[in-house]
């Protein structure tokens, strides 16, 4: 049988009847129990030691908030009503929450697909799907004593410590878990398109399909944890140091191609057409050599850095 979260099905009993009677009917019971016989007075110290105890059984739930009911060692499902209730005093409460956190994954170094050291940090929301994963299934008590350091004594730590500390420990281990996966799908890309194959997919490229792929590849590792991350997104991406200078001068010659490509394309369309124009309109008559010299002119103003100085010619045609 797989283990899996349960509704708790115990008794409760709602926190205000348990108030009253706590408060007022027991003491009551109490009271007359001391001022009469020996044998009811020891019924009353009896009930004296329950009014003690059922102060343990009181807790409190807000929206997105579960507990993990344990019995001496036996998981007894999950508790995720709101409200003040009053249960059994010898459960084990454990305080959980299912709110969705962030979390910032800062910058890591890795390798892409062809072997270039690049720098990629991530950005994800993720939160508590199965309790009973998250509870029984790692060991989250390890996690917690290891990232933080508890001073004092161990019986006067807060409740809210110990759901802080609980849940820094889950994203402890979602932490680690996400280096992984990034480490793992950053490996599968190359940082930008290569000249061999300007169609394949890369990490700057890619957009929403890498951020799908590292989303799917967090939730098959934090399944096992019973956590569900809600969206991931790369929120950092650029090469290492020590190759950044080098890539960036290729990328500034790559964008200078690009530029120049355009210029030229340009240009000749409109020598094209200026030659066009004057042979459809028949303004004047060129011939081969001429047209030549008209186009390499023109080119050269065209696709040159700075404007072109104009110079009239004072001659004829030929001069």
């Amino acid at each position: 049988m797989e283990a899996k979260e349960l509704n708790f099905n115990g008794f409760k009993m709602n926190g205000f009847l348990g108030l009253f009677i706590h408060l007022i009917v027991l003491p009551t019971l109490i009271f007359f129990g001391f001022i009469t016989c020996v044998p009811t007075a020891i019924v009353a110290g009896i009930l004296c030691i329950v009014w003690c105890i059922m102060f343990a059984g009181y807790m409190q739930l807000e929206p997105n908030e579960a507990r993990a009911m344990v019995f001496f060692g036996k998981y007894k499902g999950t508790f995720k009503e709101t409200g003040f209730f009053w249960v059994n005093p010898f459960l084990d409460k454990k305080k959980l929450s299912l709110r969705a956190r962030n979390l910032d994954v800062e910058p890591i170094k890795v390798n892409d697909k062809i072997g270039n050291p690049i720098l990629i940090g991530l950005v994800l929301v993720w939160k508590l799907k199965d309790t009973y994963k998250a509870m029984f299934e790692i060991d989250s008590q390890t996690m917690a004593s290891s990232a933080h350091t508890v001073t004092g004594n161990a019986n006067q730590i807060s409740i809210g410590n110990a759901v802080a500390s609980r849940m820094n420990a889950f994203e402890n281990f979602v932490k680690i878990q996400s280096d992984a996966a990034l480490r793992q799908v950053a490996g599968q890309y190359a940082y930008d398109d290569n000249e061999a194959d300007t169609e394949e997919l890369t990490l700057r490229s890619g957009g929403e399909e890498i951020n799908e792929q590292l989303e799917q590849k967090l939730n098959e590792r934090l399944a096992m944890a019973g956590m569900e991350v809600v969206e991931a997104r790369i929120n950092y991406l650029a090469y290492a140091p020590e190759i950044a200078a080098v890539m960036l001068r290729r990328q500034q010659a790559s964008a200078i191609i690009t530029a120049r490509e355009k210029i030229v394309e340009g240009a000749v369309s409109m020598v094209k057409m200026a030659l066009h124009k004057l042979s459809e309109e028949e303004i004047v008559e060129l011939d081969e050599e001429k047209k030549a010299a008209m186009v390499s002119n023109l080119l050269v103003v065209l696709c040159a850095d700075e404007a072109a100085q104009p110079i009239v010619n004072a001659g004829t045609l030929n001069h």
